[in-house]
């Protein structure tokens, strides 16, 4: 139990310290090493709870909803729709920067690196935290989907009100999760199948000026959606 209460290393820790508690998460922590045991399992042990890690609680104003991490080598590292320096940019995310660019005009960065948006207070979390090699949607069903509700719930309660971006069908499950006070911004998920598609399609959709926009009216700082260069490799 200690293990686990030490990986995140913020105040997530006490927040769902009772959740590591519960039979789920031995019986899911267990599945996912029997698995790292016999497969290659993304993102590696050290990276699972990147998204917590790099944004605290408290310094939380966005939400970004996501669904399996990346599958490809090299590909996940903890953090919803980004991948480390060096590695090609995937399809979803280069419709995040095209969104981003129409939206706000911000340059598209030359890497997919997104932690520093992370450090800024937007938590890049997926509804499922690891997945086997090669094959989305296989880590589904066994217990991450709880935990998730989880954060959501934490996240839900924080002081301020937050705004989540839930991109895709299986993150806009869990706007029931979450209370009016917030903003919810919904659509479908930016990959190049569901982009054009769905009400509303991602394209279009203006996620990053609602989002700064709720802030300011909340009276609270928005987001800088600039990237930086990439920092060096993980």
């Amino acid at each position: 139990m200690a293990e686990w209460n030490s990986v995140i290393g913020t105040d997530w820790d006490s927040l769902l310290r009772h959740e590591f508690e519960k039979p789920y998460w031995a019986a899911l922590q267990a599945y996912v090493a029997g698995e790292r045991l016999r497969n290659n399992v993304y993102p590696p042990h050290d990276a699972v709870f990147a998204a917590l890690q790099l944004t605290p609680l408290a310094e939380t104003k966005v939400v970004i909803l996501g669904q399996d991490p990346y599958h490809g080598a090299g590909q996940a590292h903890g953090l919803a729709f980004s991948v480390p320096c060096g590695v090609k940019i995937p399809p979803s995310l280069r419709n995040i920067y095209k969104e981003l660019n129409n939206d706000l005009g911000v340059p598209v960065p030359n890497h997919g690196n997104l932690k520093a948006w992370a450090r800024r207070g937007v938590l890049l979390l997926n509804t499922t935290l690891t997945v086997l090699a090669g094959t989305a949607r296989t880590h589904r069903g066994q217990g991450w989907e709880t935990f998730i509700d989880e954060v959501i719930w934490v996240v839900d309660a924080k002081a301020d009100p937050v705004v989540f971006m839930l991109w895709g069908d299986d993150a806009r499950k869990k706007k029931k999760l979450i209370k009016s006070r917030h903003k919810v911004i919904e659509s479908s998920h930016p990959s190049p199948q569901s982009a054009r598609r769905g009400y509303p399609p991602f394209l279009g959709s203006k996620p990053f000026s609602q989002a700064n926009e709720a802030l300011r009216s909340w009276r609270l700082d928005d987001i800088d959606w600039t990237l930086p260069d990439c920092p060096p490799p993980d």
